[in-house]
């Protein structure tokens, strides 16, 4: 679980679509084990903060000296909110009904299809660089990444291909839904750890504790290989992964080939 978490938070496939059918899979279905995915989604995130602590470090310590700090710190929280507000508001309701595993094949089909328009999408980007992106930029990457809300559509998916179809090119696309991540997965992974706290156990920790360390060394990798790929390929091949992934999972639901416990 740690490694594919590592490997799929910041890729556009989706890390919570594959975790729960992962998780279906091995029977990794009750309230431990959304506790556990808390860790691990923590142990990724910590994997963007450690490649990108210079500049997470010159940013905190140029707060109140920097306008380019200031302005990276209020285009976050921008960029931040829309899906905060709508995940506390509609959270409960979205995992009732689309947390099972033909929303998110299906999810994971919608989502290949909008990848494959927007790739295919003539037009010079507007801005080459996170630190040109108005406030107004990280709003409509914020509003976009409220379609991650769906299980299957993929937070990283969302923000990037969003960014991308609102003129930011697609490393800056890319490095924005990497910074979007520490807030987004600190304040979910906490309202989620406080609300599930009575579950926390010292048993677990050892379980735990790995999971963690094998995220953020998955993701650690994850995020540098990425970095690397797009500066000399699109997305397009992850949309046809998708496709072909929802595609099998759709089947193996229709068929009865796999049993899928929420399926």
């Amino acid at each position: 679980m740690g490694i594919v978490e590592g490997l799929t938070e910041f890729l556009p496939i989706s890390s919570t679509g594959h975790l729960i059918l992962l998780g279906d899979l091995l029977g990794l279905t009750d309230e431990r084990a959304k506790v556990f995915l808390i860790f691990i989604q923590s142990g990724a995130m910590l994997a963007v903060v450690w490649e990108y602590r210079a500049r997470f470090w010159r940013v905190g310590t140029t707060a109140f000296t920097d306008p380019a700090a200031r302005r990276f710190i209020v285009n976050l929280a921008v960029a931040f909110l829309p899906a905060a507000i709508l995940g506390l508001a509609f959270s409960k309701m979205i995992k009732a009904h689309l947390f099972a595993a033909v929303p998110v094949a299906l999810a994971f089909i919608v989502g290949a299809l909008v990848i494959l328009w927007v790739e295919r999408r003539k037009g010079r980007p507007r801005i080459e660089n996170v630190d040109d992106m108005t406030t107004l930029d990280a709003l409509k990457v914020g509003i976009a990444q409220c379609f991650a809300l769906i299980p299957g559509a993929s937070r990283s998916g969302a923000t990037i291909i969003g960014g991308m179809l609102f003129g930011l090119s697609r490393r800056v696309a890319t490095e924005f839904s990497f910074f979007l991540a520490v807030p987004t997965l600190l304040a979910a992974g906490g309202y989620d750890l406080y609300k599930n706290r009575a579950l926390l156990s010292a048993h677990d920790l050892p379980m735990f504790g790995i999971g963690t360390v094998v995220a953020f060394i998955s993701a650690f990798f994850c995020v540098r290989w990425l970095l690397r790929y797009i500066s000399t390929h699109d997305f397009t091949a992850f949309a046809w992964y998708r496709i072909a992934f929802g595609i099998v999972v759709l089947a193996t639901a229709y068929f009865g080939w796999v049993h899928w416990v929420a399926g």
